[in-house]
């Protein structure tokens, strides 16, 4: 497996932040996160990813071959992250970007950005040709930084993630 460059911001709040692959002690902290964004966008609380049986144990599911996620983290605080992972249910060389949210005091600071870079690296290395994510409607900055990065809208869905309420489908080639 590649090594990843943790990167180190230093942000106007007056704490370092760092992003670094997922701790087992962060799965109650990033799941909390998730929700709260989820919630904050009036996401469905069916078909998206408040039902996704993983959301509780990331550190676990991000172990499985070809699959990786990060978090954004100032020492002990949680406060967003995102992965990669193959497409459930898709083609071999499709994998999906996955589980991407942050808080609300560390956006714009390009966390995200960083986060879907060392994704989509790290998905290169492992051989696929291609990245695919879900995303809700409103989430119009999401959506913004996704076009700004080489994502695509696409007309229908692939594999089957069981987000059936994420009606926006994006893909990159890599």
């Amino acid at each position: 497996m590649p090594l990843f460059i943790a990167f180190v911001y230093f942000c106007v709040l007056k704490f370092y932040m760092t992003i670094r692959h997922i701790q087992k002690s962060d799965n109650a902290a990033i799941a909390a996160v998730i929700r709260s964004v989820l919630i904050e966008h009036n996401a469905p609380k069916t078909g998206s990813a408040l039902e996704d049986e993983i959301l509780d144990t990331l550190f676990e599911f991000y172990q499985a071959k070809n699959a990786l996620y990060f978090v954004v983290a100032d020492g002990e605080k949680v406060y967003g992250g995102g992965g990669i992972a193959p497409l459930a249910n898709g083609p071999e060389e499709v994998c999906e970007l996955q589980k991407l949210y942050f808080l609300p005091e560390i956006r714009g600071k390009g966390f995200a950005k960083a986060i879907v870079e060392n994704c989509l690296a790290f998905a290169k290395d492992c051989g696929f040709t291609s990245c695919y994510l879900e995303t809700l409607p409103n989430m119009d900055a999401a959506q913004k930084r996704y076009l700004n990065m080489g994502f695509e809208h696409i007309d229908a869905p692939m594999g089957n993630t069981g987000h059936s309420n994420c009606p926006v489908w994006m893909l990159k080639e890599l």
